[in-house]
């Protein structure tokens, strides 16, 4: 594992040398540029296992994505080995189907602390919900991003993330009901507290999330990233396009329903992703927004 193959794989051609907040937010947003938010192991007959060398080549060398215990673990390895001041974080995501957070901590995150500030790196929640600049942990301020604003509240120790976002226009009136449409204007992300977690915190974790009939991963095969200007998502079937800002205070969201034989044509030309077994889609309805 080096430094040097892992910017290969995301384009990053900065500094090496600075650890500054302008310098942690270019390395983090090639990474969510060119690393896809996914699943797509569980659908494919591949284990997903949580060991740094695993996901190194996966995400490095094999050139594809991974979800939060993948992508965040990898993160917080290259931020750790430039010299910042790292640590892992526990989350409890909120189900907007049950308008509840989880009772188990499935998300892992990267606490990075720089000139004395404490700041969120998130580089695995994927869609409208991925942060595209490190989040400064400061309860009740509007942190305006591409994707929208976000907040941090705090209370009694416990941290919670939400987000605003646009209004949304789609020209495919066919999916202006999609269950996945996020429909509430301010939407909860997650909790967590400030105690370090390790990655060992999250292997009964990453057994159960894709295993389990009641895990959201084994409804929905998800693959997302981020572009310049939005983020794409194939999940099972159904390709999205969404375009942050398109007009004044409005997201453009665009979809598609793919054939069978387009979902792997449509995973290497929009998402650089080759699998080396075949892809069982599934979208279960429910369970998910964008």
């Amino acid at each position: 594992m080096n430094l040097e193959e892992y910017f290969a794989r995301t384009g990053y051609k900065g500094s090496l040398e600075k650890q500054d907040l302008e310098t942690l937010t270019d390395i983090f947003q090639h990474h969510i540029r060119a690393v896809p938010f996914e699943n797509l192991s569980i659908h494919c007959g591949e284990k997903i296992t949580l060991e740094l060398e695993h996901v190194y080549n996966k995400i490095v060398r094999r050139k594809r994505g991974g979800w939060c215990m993948e992508n965040n673990q990898l993160l917080g390895w290259v931020l750790k080995s430039l010299g910042y001041d790292t640590s892992f974080l526990g989350a409890y995501v909120f189900n907007p189907h049950q308008n509840a957070y989880a009772t188990i901590m499935t998300h892992l995150l990267v606490k990075v602390v720089l000139d004395g500030k404490v700041y969120i790196v998130d580089g695995g929640f994927g869609v409208s919900y991925q942060m595209w600049q490190p989040m400064e942990l400061v309860s009740g301020k509007d942190q305006p991003q591409a994707p929208g604003v976000f907040r941090f509240t705090e209370k009694n120790a416990t941290w919670y993330l939400e987000k605003m976002r646009r209004k949304q226009y789609i020209p495919n009136q066919n999916f202006s009901n999609s269950d996945l449409l996020e429909k509430k204007d301010c939407r909860k992300v997650y909790m967590f507290s400030l105690e370090p977690r390790t990655v060992e915190d999250f292997s009964f974790q990453c057994t159960y999330l894709q295993t389990s009939p009641d895990s959201l991963f084994t409804k929905k095969s998800i693959c997302a990233l981020q572009t310049t200007s939005g983020f794409r998502a194939l999940i099972g079937w159904t390709l999205t396009e969404t375009t942050y800002n398109y007009k004044e205070n409005m997201d453009l969201v665009e979809f598609v329903t793919l054939g069978d034989e387009e979902v792997e044509k449509t995973l290497k030309e929009k998402f650089n992703i080759t699998l080396d077994r075949k892809l069982v889609p599934i979208n279960v309805k429910g369970f998910y927004t964008i």
